[in-house]
């Protein structure tokens, strides 16, 4: 048995395998291995007959590779060696051609050249090309002569008309086919579908549909109007299809334009300026339409543009009033008397009826009914009295109203400007705050004045500065400075707070206009006493140090409200005070025990006091002080000593001592044993202890001018010890707990009571 055989394979038959070894009385057994062994491929073991078993693809598989033995049946040993062959399955035409691409879209330009390349076609064939003609192929066109052609072999589709209009027809559905034998009877066939579309070439120029067109227009159509649209027609589609209109010539060149609407293609006509159909009722325009784009290939044919008549006629309306100017100006002086001509307005009818016309001024714009006009000529006069400084420029509206159609209105602005003349004396042009210091040298300025006027003079300002006569003033003067500015200075002599504390200097400014205006301005300076720099310290006798240039009115409020508050806090203290001072008693040794409170703030009065008997007080001379011995000459009256009150002081020097180091004490009375004004004091002892003799007189009088001689420091003292109604002055005064603080420290001794 060979091996290594090709056999092919057309029929379920296939071959036969025999040994050499095999003498036919069925010793030997054949066998098949490989590939489609059993499945596809059966042998017969006796004879090695080879079966197919069922029908064989070669576009499936076209090689079989197949092992055969020859055994002892009895052994099963190899009675020779395996032998090895291949089967090939022989292709027979069974398989159409196929277009595995189609179908096709394809495009080409119209009034393409013959010949023209549109699209390539390409079909398959499973069978075998290498056996026989079962996959050679050859194209034809079914569908789609005499436009198109196809090379057999090729399969390039090509144009065979050379006038494709896209216009006539934008596309072409052919159907071409491949057929398999080289396209002999018998052979197997398949089709595709090509469709083909005609892409648009600018070979069509632009047409009106019509030669002549007309349109109608109302004359009060506004500017900038479309008031026509034509449109020629372009077959050819895309840029080529874009037109491009223009006015050539015509009666109504300058009064309408054209221009071209990119959406739709037509051509706008335009309204340029107003029209009146009293002056022209009817325009003709010639109108060209191109195309933007031009194909120079079809030039030869024509031009690619087409021309229209257009009529435009104007159609009559009743238009109203028309000003001969829009805006107007107009001057009139602010001394002008009520009635005086302003100018006047002009309106027309610009119809042909020649309406007449009734002027009016719209109240929205005269609110205050400043002007006035004349409902048939249009003269405009003054109805009040005018002012520049209140308003110098009035903007009314004039509207002008036809009789026969009140409907009909026209509008027009009027600008009156009011001049100026000068009906107003210049004045400071602010409220000063003036102060000079008592120690300022003469010549010294202290304000720098300026003015202003409401009126406004062409050549502009010009103020004059003087002092009045009937007010001059021997303390200071003034100095026009030709620069619409004026000083203040200070005259030699010096200022007292005590003999003025202000001056009020009358100032005169008079502007420069013929005849000129003046005023009388009255400058108030105030005396101040100033530190070494020159900055007020005090500007009123005996009032707390303000500086007058910076103080504030919040500060002022706040200040003036303390010191009501404090007022009103002393006032209700005095009379709660006086209200439970208990009645005085008589002790039968005249000796007087008395409370000593020293008032340190406003706190509760009596009610905080602690009894010591006073001789203690009244003998503390004994301890060799000086100030005890001023102590003991508060009394005319002297008490018999005891030599037990030697035992009260170290028992007050230590309440004494305490009450002055405890820094946490409550803010209540405490003792001092301070009876007398201190040493050194100017103003000597002014305790009505020193008096007691007048106690005994039914006067009681003491002299205390001069303690209105002592300055501020001792107003609250001269306030204290007030004149009496019936003259004279208290020998007691009533002393507040505030007083305590802020005058030197006294000692109120009761004495014995005298109805």
């Amino acid at each position: 048995m060979s091996s290594d055989r090709i056999i092919y394979l057309s029929a379920r038959f296939l071959l036969q395998l025999h040994s050499d070894v095999d003498k036919g009385d069925g010793q030997v057994r054949y066998v098949l291995t490989g590939e489609g062994a059993a499945s596809i491929f059966s042998i017969d073991e006796s004879t090695g007959d080879i079966h197919a078993t069922r029908r064989l693809d070669r576009e499936q598989q076209a090689y079989y590779t197949l092992r055969a033995q020859a055994r002892n049946r009895d052994t099963n040993r190899l009675v020779e060696p395996e032998s090895q062959f291949i089967i090939k399955v022989q292709d027979v035409n069974d398989n159409e051609p196929k277009f595995l691409d189609g179908p096709y879209t394809a495009r080409v330009a119209e009034r393409s050249p013959v010949g023209t390349s549109v699209v390539t076609v390409v079909a398959t064939d499973a069978d075998d090309p290498t056996y026989g003609n079962s996959a050679r192929l050859m194209y034809s066109i079914l569908q789609g002569q005499p436009y198109f052609s196809v090379e057999p072999k090729t399969g390039v589709v090509r144009t065979a008309l050379p006038d494709l209009d896209r216009e006539v027809r934008d596309s072409h559905l052919l159907v071409v086919q491949a057929k398999d034998m080289i396209g002999q009877i018998g052979g197997l066939s398949g089709s595709t579908s090509v469709t083909v579309i005609l892409t648009d070439v600018n070979d069509n120029p632009p047409h009106f549909p019509r030669r002549s067109y007309q349109f109608s227009v109302r004359e009060s159509e506004l500017v900038s109007t479309v008031v026509a649209k034509i449109r020629a027609v372009d077959p050819d589609e895309g840029p080529n299809a874009e037109l491009d209109y223009r006015i050539l010539d015509g009666d109504g060149l300058g009064i309408f334009s054209i221009t071209t609407d990119s959406h739709t293609q037509e051509g706008l006509i335009t309204l340029h300026k107003n029209l009146d159909f009293e002056t022209k009722s009817s325009y003709m325009l010639r109108v060209e339409a191109s195309n933007l784009y031009v194909d120079a290939r079809f030039l030869s044919s024509g031009p690619f543009s087409d021309v229209a008549t257009v009529r435009l006629l104007v159609q009559n309306v009743d238009e109203p009033p028309v000003f001969h100017s829009s805006v107007s100006w107009m001057m009139v002086s602010e001394a002008a008397a009520v009635g005086t001509e302003v100018g006047s307005v002009l309106a027309r009818d610009p119809d042909a009826t020649n309406s007449p016309i009734r002027y009016s001024i719209d109240r929205q714009s005269n609110l205050e009914r400043y002007f006035h006009i004349d409902s048939g000529t249009g003269v405009i006069t003054t109805a009040q009295p005018l002012d520049r400084e209140t308003v110098a420029v009035h903007n009314i509206t004039v509207v002008a109203t036809e009789r026969l159609d009140p409907s009909l209105t026209g509008k027009a602005v009027v600008l009156i400007s009011v001049t100026d003349v000068n009906d107003n004396p210049p004045s400071l042009a602010i409220d000063y705050d003036t102060f000079v210091c008592e120690n300022s040298e003469p010549g010294q300025i202290v304000q720098t004045l300026s003015a202003v006027d409401r009126d406004e003079p062409e050549e502009g300002q010009h103020f004059l500065f003087s002092l009045s006569e009937a007010g001059q003033n021997l303390s200071f003067t003034l100095r026009d400075n030709k620069d619409n500015t004026a000083s203040i200075l200070t005259r030699p002599g010096g200022f007292l707070q005590r003999d003025q504390l202000l001056h009020l200097l009358p100032v005169v400014i008079s502007d420069s206009s013929r005849p000129p205006l003046s005023s009388t301005n009255t400058l108030s300076i105030t005396v101040c006493t100033c530190d070494a720099a020159g900055e007020p310290r005090s500007c009123r006798q005996g009032a707390p140090l303000l500086l007058l240039v910076s103080l504030q009115s919040a500060v002022t409020a706040a200040v003036l409200t303390c010191i009501l508050t404090l007022l009103g806090v002393v006032v209700v203290t005095a009379a709660i005070r006086r209200r439970r001072r208990d009645p005085l008693t008589v002790v039968a040794e005249r000796c007087v025990q008395e409370n000593i409170v020293c008032y340190d703030d406003e706190g509760g009065g009596e009610e905080d006091t602690e009894a010591f008997d006073m001789l203690a007080l009244r003998h503390l001379n004994t301890t060799g002080q000086s100030h005890q011995t001023q102590a003991r000459t508060l009394t005319s009256t002297s008490e018999p000593t005891s030599e037990g009150n030697w035992l009260f002081l170290p028992f007050i020097r230590e309440r004494l001592q305490q009450a002055d180091l405890d820094s946490a004490a409550p803010p209540f009375d405490s003792l001092q044993t301070y009876a007398f004004e201190g040493s050194g004091s100017s103003a000597a002892s002014l305790s009505s202890l020193n008096s007691l003799d007048s106690f005994n007189s039914q006067e009681c009088q003491q002299n205390y001018d001069l303690l209105k001689e002592w300055g501020p420091r001792f107003r609250k003292l001269a306030d204290l010890y007030g004149h009496r109604e019936g003259g004279g002055w208290p020998c007691s005064p009533q002393i507040t707990p505030v007083e305590w603080r802020q005058a030197p420290v006294l000692i109120q001794t009761p004495v014995d009571n005298q109805e």
